[in-house]
C-alpha cells in the first residue's frame, strides 16, 4: 500500500481516527481504483466524494459535452463549462477538490469493442449510465473478469442501488435477464427526473465503493436498494443467484462480451431511432398548414409540458392514452404528432402506423418547431 504524505494525513484526518477506517484504510483507498462510466447525474456525486475520501485512481467515460440542461442535477460541472467535454470538466472539479489523486479520461462512447481496454487495471466498476445497453455490458464484464459492479439507476422520484459481483452472489442478469421493450421505460429526458434524487442514489453508491474497498460493513451485494425521494422511503429487497443465468449460472452461455445494442433493441447514446416511420421537418409542417393543408396535429407530452409551450388547435393526447383512444382518429386524415424532442411521438407513430394511420413524426419535436419556425416560442 502506498504511504500518505503530512498533508494527505491532514487532510483526511477524520477518516483516520475512525476505527473502521485509519491509517491502514486510508491507504487502500490511495492504492485503489474505479472505473466510472458516466459522469451525469449519478456520476457527479460520486466522483467529488471518491475522490474527497481520496481513492487514488479514478477513471472517467463519458463521450456528452455539458449542456445547461444537466446543470439542474450534474452537480459536477459549471455554468462556465456548457459545451465543454463533460470527463474535462469533471475531471477539473476533482482535481480541483483532491490534487493527491490521479483522474484518467475516456472521451467515449463504452462499447463490447473497447471496454476491456478501458477497464484494464480497475479494482471496481461504477455504474452511472442512463441506458439499458451500457448497463448490461457493465455486468457482463464485471462477472467475465472478476470484479464488483455498483449499480445504480434513477426515474422522476425513484432510485435504485445494488452491488452484482458474481463470484460470490448474483449478477445483474439475475435479476433482469432480459431487457424490458425498447420504449417501454422513458429516459430521463422524457420523463424528467427529480434534481436530488441521482445526488442521493450517486452517494449511496458512492458509500458502496467506498466500503468494498475498506472491507467494512455490509455491502449491498444480493440484496437490491429501493429509494423513494416522494415517500421518503427505502426497502431491501433480497436477492439471489439464477441457477440458470446465462452469464454465471451453473451453465454459463455468455463467455465474452456481446452488441449489447441489438440485444437490447436501443442505441447506447440514445436518441428514438425507431425502424420506419415517416418523419418531417417543422418548417415542412408549418408550410402545409398555411398552404391550408388538413394536417392534424396531436401533442403527446404530459399535461405539466403544456405550461411551458403549446401549438394552437393541436390535440392534446399524452402518450400513455395513445393506445386506448387510437379509434379516435380519423384514419383518412394525415396527422403530425410531436413531442418534446420527437422521442416518444416517435414510438406513437409506430403504434399509429401499425393501426393504419397516416402519420409523420416532427422532427425535434416541438423544442425544434420553436428553433426553425417560432423563435419566441419557449423551449425546455
Amino acid at each position: 500500500m502506498e504511504n500518505l504524505t503530512q498533508a494527505e494525513l491532514l487532510r483526511y484526518s477524520r477518516h483516520l481516527i475512525l476505527p473502521e477506517v485509519g491509517l491502514e484504510g486510508q491507504r487502500k483507498l490511495k492504492s485503489a481504483s474505479v472505473l466510472l462510466v458516466g459522469s451525469g447525474g449519478l456520476g457527479s456525486p460520486a466522483a467529488l466524494y471518491l475522490a474527497a475520501a481520496g481513492v487514488g485512481r479514478i477513471g472517467v467515460v463519458d463521450y456528452d459535452v455539458v449542456d445547461e440542461s444537466n446543470l439542474q442535477r450534474q452537480v459536477i460541472h459549471a455554468t462556465q463549462g456548457v459545451g465543454t467535454l463533460k470527463v474535462e470538466s469533471a475531471r477539473r472539479r476533482m482535481l480541483d477538490l483532491n490534487p493527491y489523486i490521479t483522474v484518467e479520461v475516456f472521451n467515449e462512447v463504452f462499447t463490447a469493442e473497447n471496454a476491456m481496454r478501458i477497464a484494464e487495471g480497475y479494482d471496481i466498476l461504477f455504474d452511472g449510465t442512463d441506458n439499458f445497453p451500457t448497463r448490461y455490458l457493465l455486468n457482463d464484464l464485471a462477472a467475465l473478469t472478476g470484479r464488483p459492479y455498483v449499480y445504480g439507476s434513477i426515474f422522476r422520484f425513484e432510485g435504485q442501488v445494488s452491488v452484482f459481483d458474481a463470484r460470490s452472489g448474483p449478477c445483474y442478469r439475475c435479476l433482469f435477464p432480459e431487457p424490458p421493450p425498447p420504449g417501454s421505460v422513458p429516459t430521463c429526458a422524457e420523463g424528467g427526473v427529480f434534481g436530488v434524487l441521482p445526488g442521493t442514489v450517486g452517494t449511496l453508491q458512492a458509500t458502496e465503493v467506498i466500503k468494498l474497498i475498506l472491507g467494512i460493513g455490509e455491502s449491498l451485494a444480493g440484496r437490491l436498494l429501493i429509494y423513494d425521494a416522494l415517500e421518503m422511503t427505502f426497502q431491501s429487497v433480497r436477492l439471489r443467484k439464477n441457477p440458470h443465468c446465462r452469464l454465471c449460472g451453473e451453465k454459463p452461455e455468455i463467455t465474452s462480451l456481446v452488441d449489447y445494442e441489438q440485444f437490447c433493441g436501443v442505441p447506447a447514446r440514445g436518441g428514438y431511432h425507431v425502424q420506419g416511420i415517416r418523419e418531417i421537418e417543422p418548417r415542412e409542417v408549418a408550410r402545409r398548414l398555411q398552404n391550408g393543408e388538413a394536417l392534424g396535429l396531436i401533442d403527446v407530452r404530459d399535461p405539466v409540458e403544456l405550461q411551458v409551450s403549446r401549438l394552437p388547435g393541436a390535440m392534446i393526447l399524452p402518450t400513455g392514452q395513445v393506445q386506448l383512444r387510437l379509434g379516435e382518429l380519423d384514419p383518412g386524415k394525415e396527422w403530425v404528432v410531436f413531442c418534446r424532442s420527437g422521442e416518444r411521438s416517435a414510438r406513437v407513430v409506430k403504434a399509429m402506423q401499425d393501426a393504419g394511420l397516416k402519420a409523420a413524426n416532427m422532427k425535434g419535436g416541438i423544442n425544434a418547431w420553436a428553433e426553425q419556425v417560432d423563435p419566441a416560442m419557449l423551449k425546455y
